[in-house]
Order: structure tokens, then C-alpha cells, then sequence
């Protein structure tokens, strides 16, 4: 069994999407800070109205995965089939727009904390114009992975718990993702196997951790994307204020990626295509 190292940081920075919601953005912040098959992570959070009430009005995608965790807040979705998901507290919307899908994502308060990630997963060559698909996975649904000294929300994906494989809400896919909310108390350690063929991410967002490797450790970035180099086991060490962080993994694709905007595919002329579809009201045909 071998520790994972950490490879690169990549800090989040301060930005704004949709119609002006104040995010922090590690990976996808260029289009060449990726980690495959992963094309962004964004962190959202905010007790200002201000900096979230107007959201994400109607626009569209093509060619990937949305996988949006609620932490705190109320945000509707609502899309051109007529699905319509309310995300709430520990809540996720996983999202292919596959082909295209055209969706809004409209925060349901006026006040308060609103705080959560979206994530975006690409899809291989092969799947990228199959249908769009939406799946509302409210908190009940996600399995709670007990280990000593922490708590794994297992959103997406398998982990081995003293010999038992506990499955998440959302398992399979050509990109095998894994996808967990980590609950550490102060001063506890845990070791994740992770598997070898998958490209894998840390991102702290509270308290204090550090990544042991060997007899190595070092701290964990609060607000970075942290990827980690080789190996089958992530070993996490919170601090005296405990820890809040998300480990994220996927089989990575290892195919071109051409994005425009929110629209991802393989080569230029296919995201012309796309844009011409999007202009001439095809996209979703």
C-alpha cells in the first residue's frame, strides 16, 4: 500500500460567474489547470445577499457533467425538459447536459449563509452528444461512512471500510468518479484507500489538515485544490480545529478538450458545430 504524495497546489481565486455570484475557482481557473477528467471546481459562500441573488439564470452546456453539493442554503434548478430540483442543505444535483441542456440555478433566499461547489466532469468522445440526463440526490440519499475520528458523506463512488465496499449515491460511469465530503475531528487521522488508475484531488475549505507521505507531512491549503501524486492510500491528519474537506477522484480520459465557455468537446470544429446548433436553436434537439 502506497501513500499518495502531494504533486501540485493550485490555489483558488476570487472570481464571478453566472449573473455576478462571487466564487473561488481552483481547477479550470485556465483552461490549462485541469486535472483529468475533472474541468473545474468552484467554491461558492456567502452571507451576502449581494454576492449570490442574482445566480445562474437560463444558459446552456455540452459535452460534460455538473455535480453541484449544497453545504448551506436553498438554490432551485429548473431546465428545458421540465425537470425542476430543489437543493437544499446537503443536497446534489448531478447534472449531464450530454447533447445540451439549457438550465437555471436561482438561489430561493434573500438572506443568510449560501455555501457549496459545483464541479464539472468531462465526458469521453463517446458520450458526449448521448442524452441529457438530471438526477436530484437529496441528503437522505448519500450514505454516511463512519470511520474513528471522522465522518465520509459518500456522494459518489466506492470505498473499502474494514473489508466491506460501501457504495455512494452515484457509482459507475466511464470515469468511475469518487466523490467525498470528509468530517474530521480535531487531531484525528484516517487513511482512504484510493485506487491506483484514478487521477485524485484534495480541497480543504475548513479548520486545518495535513497529507502525510512517508514520514513527510505536510499542511493542507485552506481554499486550494491540492492534487496528489501516485499511490493507493490518501492519510489525512486534522488539526486542533478539526477539518472540512472534500477528496474528489476519476479515471482519466486522456482525449483532447476544446472548451468555449460551456461548452466542452474534442476538437474546434466540433464546438463550431456546437455553436451553431446553439445559435440555430438545435442544441437541445
Amino acid at each position: 500500500m502506497t501513500l499518495r504524495p502531494i504533486k501540485q497546489i493550485i490555489p483558488a481565486l476570487e472570481t464571478s460567474d453566472g449573473a455576478g455570484v462571487r466564487i473561488r475557482r481552483s481547477i479550470g481557473q485556465h483552461q490549462n489547470i485541469r486535472l483529468d477528467p475533472f474541468l473545474m471546481l468552484d467554491e461558492f459562500g456567502s452571507d451576502q445577499p449581494q454576492d449570490y441573488i442574482a445566480g445562474f439564470p437560463s444558459h446552456p452546456h455540452r459535452g460534460f457533467e455538473t455535480v453541484t453539493y449544497m453545504i448551506e442554503g436553498h438554490m432551485l434548478h429548473e431546465d428545458h425538459m421540465g425537470n425542476r430540483g430543489d437543493l437544499k442543505n446537503g443536497g446534489v444535483q448531478w447534472m449531464t447536459a450530454g447533447r445540451g441542456i439549457v438550465h437555471s440555478e436561482m438561489p430561493q433566499q434573500e438572506a443568510g449563509q449560501m455555501r457549496g461547489f459545483q464541479l464539472w466532469l468531462n465526458l469521453p468522445a463517446a458520450e458526449k452528444m448521448k442524452p441529457a440526463g438530471y438526477r436530484d440526490i437529496q441528503p437522505e440519499e448519500i450514505p454516511d461512512v463512519h470511520l474513528d475520528g471522522a465522518r465520509l458523506k459518500l456522494i459518489a463512488g466506492n470505498i473499502e471500510v474494514d473489508g466491506t465496499i460501501v457504495s455512494g449515491a452515484v457509482t459507475g460511469g466511464s470515469t468511475d468518479p469518487l466523490y467525498a465530503d470528509i468530517h474530521m475531528e480535531p487531531n484525528k487521522a484516517i487513511t482512504v484507500p484510493v485506487s491506483d488508475q484514478l487521477n485524485a484531488m484534495l480541497y480543504l475549505y475548513d479548520g486545518d489538515a495535513t497529507l502525510q507521505h512517508q514520514a513527510d507531512r505536510k499542511p493542507l491549503k485552506l481554499s486550494a485544490a491540492t492534487i496528489l501524486g501516485d499511490g493507493n492510500q490518501v492519510r489525512i491528519e486534522a488539526g486542533d480545529q478539526g477539518a472540512r474537506l472534500l477528496l474528489i477522484a476519476g479515471k482519466p480520459i486522456n482525449e483532447p478538450v476544446v472548451q468555449y465557455g460551456p461548452f466542452v468537446m474534442n476538437t474546434r470544429e466540433e464546438i463550431e458545430q456546437t455553436l451553431r446548433d446553439y445559435r440555430d436553436g438545435h442544441l437541445t434537439a
